[in-house]
């Protein structure tokens, strides 16, 4: 599986961070839906940290599609609600894709 952190790159996790990620995004889409900025801070440094530590670095030059993305790792809940909503952060009039 290929895992994009916004801003930092892509990374390859195997199977088994694979579904540990998918409980830390349980975590991370209640916390948005709850507004829980501390709950979200908390998950979100969880998934970002498994992914460094146990994920291979993808070249840069190397072309593949994320099959999960995780915000910037100092992300806030209202970044992460404004960019489901529109595609964009505050204050980013480009958006970041």
């Amino acid at each position: 599986m290929i895992v994009r952190i916004l801003g930092e790159g892509q990374f390859q996790v195997d199977a088994d961070v694979a579904a540990r990620l998918t409980a830390l995004d349980a975590e991370l889409d209640a916390a948005v839906g709850k507004h829980d900025d501390t709950a979200f801070r908390a998950a979100l440094g969880a998934a970002v940290g498994l992914v460094r530590e146990s994920g291979t670095t993808v070249p840069d030059d190397t072309f593949v599609t994320a099959d999960y993305i995780l915000p910037f790792s100092d992300a806030s809940v209202d970044e992460v609600r404004k960019l489901l909503a529109d595609g964009t952060l505050p204050g980013d009039s480009i958006g970041h894709p």
